[in-house]
This record gives C-alpha cells, structure tokens and sequence, in this order.
C-alpha cells in the first residue's frame, strides 16, 4: 500500500500523541507514587523511590515476634533490638525477639533480596498477618527498620501500617553531614541523640570539625577544658557505626586554625605574625604538628575511611615574604596545592581518603579569588591536586550539565556536592527567605537546597553531598534540624515530593501530629532572626559599615536641658520594634501551646522559646529606650511648673531602665539554661585546666567574646548600667537643689 504525505502525517501525529499519553499517564504514576504516604497521613522522611498501598493493615499487637536471620550479624541484630526498643518502650507494646512467631510476625532478613537496590537498597511489604523487611546489606535492613518505624500510624485504640509494598534505594551514595562545634561544645549524650536523628533520615557520614573540642593526646593544650577524650571519641565512633554513619574528623589544615596559632609556642608558624588564623605553608613546623594532630584524629575514629583537612578561606595564603616568591614561581593556587599535597603524603600511611575544601577544577579556574577579591584571575598558575584529593567544596558549580564537576571525575577525583551554605545568620537559618546586600529579599535555604539537589543528584556524577552547618554565628544545633532533613531527604531520592509537601511532611515527622503552627513558629523566628541581626550593632560584625543604635541624651543643668533627637532618629527601629514585639508574642505563644500537649522532640521548642525571647527583648529595648526618652522630655516640660511631677518623671525614666537590665538578666540566664541542658557552659574553665580565648580574623558573631554573652553583647555595649547611675546621680543631686528646699518652705 502506498503512504502518501498526509496518510504518514496522520500516523505520524497519532504515534506522537499515544506517546506523549503514555509519557504522560507514566509521570502522573510516578506523581502518584511519590504522593500516596503523605496524601494518607503518613510522614516520612527520606521518602521511598516506589510505594504501592494494596491490602489489609498490619495492625500493631501484643501478638508480635520481630525474625531476624538465624544467623545475623551484630548490626541487623542491632536494627532488630531497635525495632524491640520502639514498639515496647514507644508504643507500649509485648513482642518478642525470636525465630519462632506465635501470631504476628516482623521479619528482618538478608535472603531472597533484589540486590540491584545495592547494600542500602530494601524492600518492606506489610500485610494483614505479617511484615517482611528485606535488604542485601546491613545498612538497608537498618534502614528498612527505619523506615517502618514512620510508617506507624495511630488510631484512638491501636497502632497500624497500611498494607503496602515499598521498594527503596539511595540516589547518592554518600549523605553527609557537616557538624561544626568550634564555637561550642555538645554533651556527649547530645552527640549520640544527634547521630540517632541523622540516622532516621538515613544520613550516612558525619564530618565533625572539632577545633578544640578534642584532647589531642599529642598536643593536649591546644584541647578545650572539657573536650572529648581519646577513649570517648573512639567510643562515640562505634556508638556511630551501629547507625550506620561514619564519622570523620575535620582538623583544620592550612586555614581557620586559630584554635592552634593562639598559643604562643607556635606562633612562628604563623603566616603573618599578626595573625593566628593561617599556617605558612613553607615551614616544616607547621606540617609536624598538623601530622600529629591528624595521626590522632585517624586514631580517634577507627573504621573511618576518610579524614578532612579543611584548608580553607587562606585569606593570608602567599602573604609572607619567602610565599611571596614562591607564589611568583608556582602562583597562589600552587601555594595552595603545595600544602595539600606535602598533608596528602603525610597521611598515606592511615590509610584515609584525603577530603580538603577544594572545588572541582578550582585550581584551573581561578578559585581562590573567592578569598581574595580583586585579584587577577590570570595571575593564577595551576598547580594541580594530588591525584585521589576529595573535593569537597563549591560555590557555583556554573553549568546545569555540572562540567567541572564531570572534568575533576575524569583526573581521579571523587566529588562530593556542596549543598548551597543555608547561611551564618544569628538567631536561626534563613529557611523561607533571605536578605541580600542592602536588604534585598532572596530565596531562602530551603529553596536553594532543593533546587540544586534536584537537579544534581542520582546523575552519576557526585560520590556524595555535603550538608554545613557552620558555626559562625552559634546557632542552636535544634536550629538546623530542618536543614539536614531536606539534604538527607533529596539526596536520597532526588524526584521525591516537591517542597511545601516535604516541609509539611517534616514537621509531622519531627513533632508529630499533636503540633501545632510549627511552620509558622520557623517562618516567624526567620524574620525576627534578621530583625534581631539588624539591630544595634550586630550586623556590622560581618557586613561592614550601618550605623549604631546610640542612647537617648541625659538630662544636664539646672533646667533639665537634654537634647530631643532619639524617637526621630530612630523612628524606623521603633516602627519596626513595635511589629516584631506582636510576632515574637505570637511566636512565644506557639511555643507555649505546643509545650502544653504530647509533642516530640519538645527540646526543640524550648530552645525556640528562648529564641523568641531573646528577640522580643531587642524589641523591648527599642521600645524602652524611646519611652526612656519620652520620660525625659515630659520631666523636662514640668521643670519649671511642677517640680515634684519633674522628679516623678526622672523615676519613671530611672524604672524604665531598671526593668529593661532585670529583663535582660531573666532572658539571658533562661536562655543559658535551656541551652546548657545539652552543651558545656560555653569558654567554661575546670580545675585542671583555664580556657585560653583570643578572637582570629574572622570575627565570627559566636566568638566575639568567650561565653555565651555574644548573643547580648550588644545590649552591653550601649552600657545602660553607667547611664542609670549618671541619671540616679543627677537625680540626687537635682532633690538636694529643688525638692529638698520646696520642702523646707
């Protein structure tokens, strides 16, 4: 039969619509399946790849034997004793652990297992009379355990799990989480509480950059009073390898090492002599000691298979005269590299895969003026990593096809993505908005997070990702809960549920369906965090010049004179105070609502509360100090028609600044307590040993000064006690003249 033109263009567009339908009815499947748990009140994070509802519940009972394999191992005997722990202690049930079932049966087993789904790959299938779990590794059976435990679902009279079949397995092979504890230190029950969290969500290494909050045995004063030990590092590595996470120690290489240049005996290996923050990268010291605190660090965290020497923001790097002439031979990216590879051939003998913060092909493209601007990117010779360095950093990786990225794979080396930094706002991250230079409204974290991994995960490029947590400012750690959640969450499954569904599903899943306005707790304490960093003098720590809250003026004289500038000068703070007091009480009163009935994780929202406080306090004293004046002027307007109403006046102003101190001391000391409920009083000293503090170029907000006082520090500056007593003694000295002789007539 012979096709004419018309007959191949019908064929033609009927093929392309049945295609277009079946690609159609095949998405809108996917959709479905990546929407069935939540849409069915079930709150999981990360959410499984494939999920089908199809049969009776799996009714939670005293009738339950959990089966583990005859023969398992430690760790799936371990995820078994989990799964014991959460339905006897959680859910108040009997069950035993056993090879023989006497009714309802949770099956744990590493046998007849898809092993395409790899080592952390797993399926769950729930029915009417049983529950079978199966992974070809431990780290799936894990966590198909986990999975299961947020499958639970709660009527009046009993728990359940929806008949379903899951079938599940990671996009990323590593899902790291970055935890920086140079600014403070956690208890170790904190720590252990911590790595059960990132477990849950199936992170799988945590990269601790310790600072000082580790003993080094080698060099023991450059550890904190109160850091961890050798045993008890080694002992909460273990207690991390039953979860499944690998920890790896960040000891701090060329850069950001303040924490060993502020002691005097290594002052010499300094880059600048002004300056502790950098390492010369040309004296021999300076490799010995960093050898010795890194052979410690690898013996700290047996069974880890990398460690990370940091190296980054060399701010000073090639500064020093004899750098100076080794960069015009080999340039600032070879100074650079020259560090990392003499570290790289320290640290053969361990055994580790060396990580450092270095982007993919950034000695090629001029990376280092990222930290030092206005350089000439052309000045910049390559010197080339060693071969097998993990590269650990970026800022943009400039093409949606991830070309640096792609070329760094093809010389040897592993890549690990870097989520987008969330931020190093004060108070709390930045999640649904921020602000740029000037101001400027800017996506927030959670947006910027989801949009690259979205895009970059499950493409065979990345060997990892890398969500920071940066202590710069000295976030509560509750604060960043939210942030390792959506990494753990897209990195896993890259096609998951967009983002309002995950932020919706994640406070269900972090506090369970008891809570209440959370999201609106989050949204508000993002404003009130940028409403407090822009107040006072706080922003100027790390954005530069933007003025400085003064006081009102004194009264002086025997006529009360003062001079009237403070509510017009800062009109706008006051406008703003005036709004941010009715948030904070909004937010104060979430928490308290929340607090007042059975929620999880409750610990977050008393540290909330305290945040909340805090920043209402920055409103209140905005508000003081123009009532303070406010005082002032009305004594002024009576001096000389009612005296005695004058002086009534100054005591009002007197109690306006006695209220503002006592309630700075109520919500600081409060605040302190909650915190320090899982963290060492901050630049605390012992018995045995004095806390060594000294500030580093930097001027992170959280090391302004050595306690805890860096999140008042401000309010302490404008130096309310010296003006109470100078207006107590005008005061004084104003009855003695006036009242004193009304009287006496």
């Amino acid at each position: 039969m012979k096709i004419t033109d018309g007959t191949y263009r019908f064929f033609r567009g009927l093929y392309l619509f049945i295609t277009t339908i079946v690609l159609l009815g095949s998405q809108l499947t996917l959709m479905a399946q990546q929407t069935v748990l939540s849409q069915n009140g079930i709150a999981i994070i990360p959410y499984p790849k494939e999920v089908k509802l199809v049969g009776a519940d799996f009714v939670l009972d005293n009738s339950i034997t959990i089966i583990p394999d005859k023969n398992a191992s430690s760790n799936d005997q371990f995820a078994a004793g989990q799964l014991y722990k959460y339905l006897t202690t959680d859910l108040g049930l009997k069950c035993d652990i056993s090879q023989h079932a006497t009714g309802k049966s949770i099956v744990l087993t590493r046998k007849g297992v898809n092993k395409k789904y790899g080592d952390e790959g797993y399926s769950l299938i729930a029915n009417e009379n049983s529950l079978v779990v199966k992974a070809a590794g431990e780290a799936g059976l894990f966590y198909g355990v986990q999975t299961m435990m947020q499958l639970v679902q709660k009527r009046p009279s009993q728990a359940f799990i929806k008949g379903m079949e899951i079938s599940d397995w990671p996009d990323t092979k590593v899902r790291a989480a970055h935890y920086d504890t140079k600014h403070h230190q956690d208890t170790r029950a904190f720590v252990e509480s911590f790595i059960q969290d990132l477990s849950k969500y199936k992170i799988n290494m945590l990269i601790w950059e310790w600072e000082d909050k580790f003993a080094y045995p080698s060099h023991p004063e450059i550890g904190a009073p109160g850091a961890f030990t050798m045993k008890e590092m080694q002992e909460i590595t273990r207690y991390a390898h039953q979860y499944h996470i690998q920890i790896v120690p960040l000891v701090q290489g060329l850069g950001h090492v303040s924490f060993i240049l502020k002691w005097p005996q290594f002052a010499n290996l300094r880059e600048l002599p002004a300056s502790n923050f950098e390492f010369c990268p040309l004296k021999e010291g300076a490799y010995q000691l960093l050898s010795d605190l890194w052979q410690d660090a690898v013996k700290a965290t047996p069974g880890s298979k990398y460690i990370h020497i940091g190296s980054d923001e060399t701010y000073e790097l090639g500064a020093c005269p004899e750098c100076k002439l080794k960069q015009a031979e080999i340039g600032r990216s070879g100074l650079y590299h020259l560090f990392v590879g003499k570290s790289v051939d320290l640290l053969k003998n361990t055994g580790r895969q060396i990580m450092a913060w270095e982007a993919p092909m950034g000695w090629a493209k001029g990376r280092l003026q990222v930290y030092h601007q206005g350089q000439d990117a052309k000045e910049e010779k390559s010197g080339t990593p060693r071969q097998g360095l993990v590269l650990t950093e970026s800022y943009d990786y400039e093409t949606p096809e991830l070309k640096y990225a792609r070329q760094a794979k093809a010389l040897g080396h592993p890549v690990f993505a870097y989520d987008p930094n969330p931020g190093i706002e004060q108070l709390f991250l930045p999640y649904f908005f921020s602000k740029g230079d000037e101001g400027r409204m800017q996506k927030g974290s959670l947006e910027n997070s989801y949009n690259f991994l979205q895009s970059t995960m499950g493409k065979a490029v990345f060997d990892g990702v890398i969500r920071t947590s940066w202590d710069d400012a000295g976030l509560p750690m509750q604060a960043w809960m939210l942030s390792f959640a959506t990494t753990a969450a897209f990195s896993w499954n890259a096609a998951a549920p967009g983002l309002p569904e995950f932020t919706s599903t994640f406070f269900k899943n972090r506090y369970g369906s008891d809570a209440t306005k959370v999201d609106t707790l989050y949204k508000l304490l993002n404003e009130g965090a940028y409403f407090y960093m822009e107040s006072f003098e706080r922003r100027v720590w790390a954005w530069g010049e933007i003025g400085k809250t003064h006081l009102p003026d004194l009264p002086r004289g025997d006529a009360l004179e003062y001079d009237p500038f403070w509510n017009t000068e800062y009109a706008d703070r006051i406008k703003a105070a005036n709004e941010y007091l009715e948030k904070m009480n909004r937010a104060i009163a979430i928490c308290r609502q929340n607090l007042g009935v059975n929620i999880s994780n409750r610990y977050d929202i008393e540290v909330f509360l305290t945040l909340a406080n805090l920043i209402k306090h920055t409103a209140s004293t905005y508000l003081a100090l123009s009532q303070l004046e406010k005082a002032i002027k009305q004594a002024h307007e009576q001096r000389f028609a009612d005296l005695q109403g004058s002086y009534q006046s100054l005591e009002k102003a007197e109690q306006i600044v006695k209220n503002n101190l006592s309630e700075r001391e109520k919500i600081f000391n409060e605040l302190v307590k909650v915190w320090e409920q899982t963290r060492l009083p901050k630049g605390m000293s012992t018995a045995m040993k004095t806390y060594f503090f000294e500030q580093d170029r930097t001027r992170h907000f959280a090391n302004r000064v050595a306690g805890m006082e860096y999140l008042i520090v401000d309010e302490q500056k404008l130096n309310l006690e010296d003006y109470l007593s100078k207006l107590q003694l005008y005061m004084k000295n104003f009855k003695q003249r006036f009242l004193s002789a009304t009287n006496s007539n």
